[in-house]
């Protein structure tokens, strides 16, 4: 289905989710130096398509293309939170462009705040939402097997490895390959 639109939408009404001891929402403007603070990380840059470094200059471009990713009904960026205020992390649903039946989640985590499972429980309350309110079969992340931290959350998040063939990209000029892990309803 390369290349086409998917025969979904995701909602355009302001989504907030709480469940597994998190609660997501969209970004705000007040979220810039947060934002900073959680994505300017190596670990980050090495693992994620994010700009690195992540300054002021890339939340402001990060939130302008959230803002603009909504109306669409084609991405949603939600900040992990605790209380529904402080973020703690990022969370992202969209549609595979590769099946039309499909979601995709991406997800990282502050460095002050990784070990407390809070990648997983973002992840496991965004599958639960898009396995149960949208049109789709399955949820996916992609991985790379290297990534021994995100392969940890997958599981934690009742994730398995799918037998698809490993997707090869490119992210800031460098090859990855990249392992699919599914979760069904």
């Amino acid at each position: 289905m390369t290349g086409e639109e998917p025969v979904y939408v995701l909602p355009l009404a302001p989504l907030r989710l709480a469940g597994h001891g998190v609660q997501l929402r969209e970004w705000t403007a007040a979220d810039r130096a947060a934002m900073v603070a959680l994505f300017d990380d190596p670990e980050i840059a090495r693992w994620t398509p994010l700009r690195s470094p992540f300054d002021e200059a890339a939340a402001d471009d990060y939130l302008a293309k959230a803002r603009d990713s909504r109306p669409a009904g084609r991405r949603v960026q939600l900040a992990i939170t605790l209380d529904g205020a402080v973020p703690l992390g990022e969370a992202v649903l969209f549609p595979n462009a590769d099946a039309e039946r499909e979601a995709e989640l991406g997800y990282t985590v502050g460095p002050a705040h990784r070990g407390r499972g809070l990648a997983a429980r973002a992840v496991r309350l965004l599958a639960e939402y898009a396995l149960t309110e949208l049109p789709v079969t399955r949820v996916i992340l992609r991985i790379e097997p290297e990534n021994a931290a995100s392969n940890a959350v997958a599981r934690a998040a009742g994730f398995a490895l799918a037998p698809d063939q490993p997707l090869h990209r490119e992210i800031r000029g460098r090859a990855v390959t990249l392992l699919t892990w599914a979760r069904h309803p």
